[in-house]
């Protein structure tokens, strides 16, 4: 069988189409796995080598010579490509479907924190502290902030915004179900602005033509994504990447509101002045207008009072 050249050449279409072409040199066994695979892919990139093989009446060794035979190190990493293309092409439907591998409440507790966990530590690992920092001065000297996350992604862009005006005075947040409006809200965009656009699998058209409409018109772009070889990536000055593999129908937004959470938190020191005197402000006109719990329970009060 031919072998794949590297990672970024191995993704689901190419895939499908090496296991179609190779089919008929396989063994009687291999064909087996490649039916099976084929049929039901979305299912086949959850299961092990070990499960597959029983499913489809072969050795667990036969399944990681087939993975290796087309080209991966070994079945994990055949099966990791697999799922990290899935993430694009799964529908919502077939996320549920894939769901279906929990045995149980439990087990499913363990897996979507387990997935989460490990999200965050790869993010951590690979981060790009050089491109982290880009962000940061592009942040900083821009006159105007577009942020932009639709669907999924729609509460990390509310998030960031919700603290970016507390650092900055013109923040524009686009979001709206209305393809005209959204680009009438970027319209105005233009050198010396920043776009921050964030989507993850499956990738929003509406933000990655946004994205190119600023760069065309002369303001930097800030990608929030999760791989190099999106298409929010590459219509980026600067992009920042954070893991969200999907563990079920929902995708994980725990990797990618840590990274975004960072970002506030660089922005803000750099500008702790501004936000000193905006949270003194703010805390008095908080206080007239009692927009936070005052009350104390019983934690909050002296031993004794709390005794009596």
């Amino acid at each position: 069988m031919s072998k794949v050249k590297n990672d970024q050449e191995t993704n689901y279409k190419s895939i499908v189409e090496q296991i179609e072409q190779e089919m008929p040199k396989m063994s009687k066994g291999q064909k087996s796995i490649a039916r099976f695979i084929l049929s039901d892919y979305e299912r086949a990139a959850y299961m092990t080598a070990a499960k597959i093989g029983d499913h489809t009446g072969v050795s667990e060794s036969t399944v990681v010579r087939f993975s290796m035979e087309l080209g991966f190190e070994g079945y994990p990493h055949f099966q990791k490509s697999l799922q990290e293309e899935l993430k694009v092409k799964l529908t919502y439907l077939q996320r549920l479907n894939a769901s279906k591998r929990y045995g149980d409440d439990a087990q499913l507790l363990r897996s979507i924190v387990q997935t989460d966990i490990e999200n965050l530590k790869h993010t951590y690992e690979h981060i790009d502290e050089k491109a982290f920092g880009d962000a940061v001065q592009m942040i900083l000297n821009a006159k105007k902030i577009y942020l932009m996350g639709l669907r999924s992604s729609s509460p990390l862009s509310s998030f960031m915004h919700f603290y970016f005006t507390l650092l900055f005075d013109d923040v524009r947040h686009i979001h709206t179900s209305s393809a005209n409006e959204v680009f009438e809200q970027v319209l105005p965009i233009g050198p010396g602005d920043v776009f921050i656009g964030i989507s993850f699998p499956r990738y929003s058209t509406r933000t990655i033509q946004s994205m190119q409409y600023a760069r065309q018109r002369g303001a930097s772009v800030i990608a929030i994504t999760d791989k190099s070889d999106t298409p929010l990536a590459q219509h980026a000055d600067v992009a920042l990447f954070a893991r969200s593999d999907m563990a079920s129908f929902v995708d994980s937004l725990i990797a990618p509101l840590s990274l975004i959470n960072a970002l506030i938190v660089a922005v803000g020191m750099h500008r702790r002045e501004h936000i000193e005197q905006t949270f003194e402000a703010l805390e008095r006109l908080w206080d007239e207008y009692k927009v936070y719990d005052k009350s104390k329970d019983t934690n909050d009060r002296p031993i004794d009072e709390a005794s009596t």
